[in-house]
């Protein structure tokens, strides 16, 4: 069994609740035939959450963006696959995408999905979820759009703040001023504000603060903190920052 099926079998908590558990039924005896799933109303006392409410909650935000030009094609699909395989290995990118395969066949009331999400999931781990929608998103190397217009829309939906969605935006699609943006400043602050943003936004995207979804979600935390630390780089380079 990967590591999909593992999460699933250990307890979905609030996901089997609402209109995520209706979009999840047909897990029962579908992929994870011999797990006992076992499920939970209990959320730790900072809203956090489990790995297999958090695996599945992606599953079902990466079906809505890739329902949103009105067709999935198999190149997407296997696009997907792809970075579930570099991500969690074979066995998991397999359980994922069969998963993936049944919640697109359904009609995803995606508000109603994401207001569970923001209800009930803690902000870092939204955040996460953001940056991992635009990952695969762009697993083609193309922005697509009506992809990115309702990746913006669930950003909204689950709470992320404009200013956190726009730095998350740009460290995959580069605007003007992007490394300031990814900051979350402007590019008339001074260095010191500089430094106070670098150190800021370290901070909200340090990968500790997603160790609760595990050590496979926390790999994909790196890239973020990476991209922070490049932007800051950037800066300091231009601006001649010690």
């Amino acid at each position: 069994m990967g590591q999909f099926g593992k999460w699933i079998g250990g307890g979905l908590g609030w996901a089997m609740g609402g209109p995520i558990g209706g979009l999840l039924g047909f897990l029962v005896g579908s992929v994870i035939d011999n797990t006992t799933i076992r499920t939970s109303t209990y959320t730790s006392p900072d809203n956090r959450t489990t790995p297999g409410t958090f695996g599945v909650s992606l599953l079902v935000l990466i079906a809505a963006v890739m329902k949103a030009d009105g067709k999935v094609v198999k190149s997407e699909l296997d696009y997907v696959k792809q970075f579930f395989i570099r991500q969690f290995g074979s066995n998991s990118a397999a359980e994922a995408t069969v998963m993936l395969r049944d919640i697109l066949k359904q009609e995803i009331p995606l508000r109603d999905v994401c207001q569970q999400i923001s209800r009930n999931m803690d902000y870092s781990s939204r955040l996460q979820l953001t940056h991992l929608l635009f990952n695969v998103s762009l697993a083609d190397r193309q922005a697509h759009p009506s992809e990115i217009e309702v990746i913006e829309k669930i950003s909204g939906y689950i709470g992320i703040s404009s200013a956190d969605y726009l730095s998350i935006k740009n460290m995959f699609i580069p605007e003007t001023d992007s490394s300031y943006k990814i900051l979350e400043i402007d590019p008339s602050a001074s260095n010191e504000e500089v430094k106070k943003a670098y150190r800021r936004m370290a901070m909200k995207y340090h990968p500790d603060k997603v160790s609760h979804l595990g050590e496979d979600f926390k790999k994909v935390a790196d890239e973020k903190f990476k991209k922070v630390n490049e932007a800051y780089e950037r800066i300091k380079k231009e601006r001649n920052i010690p």
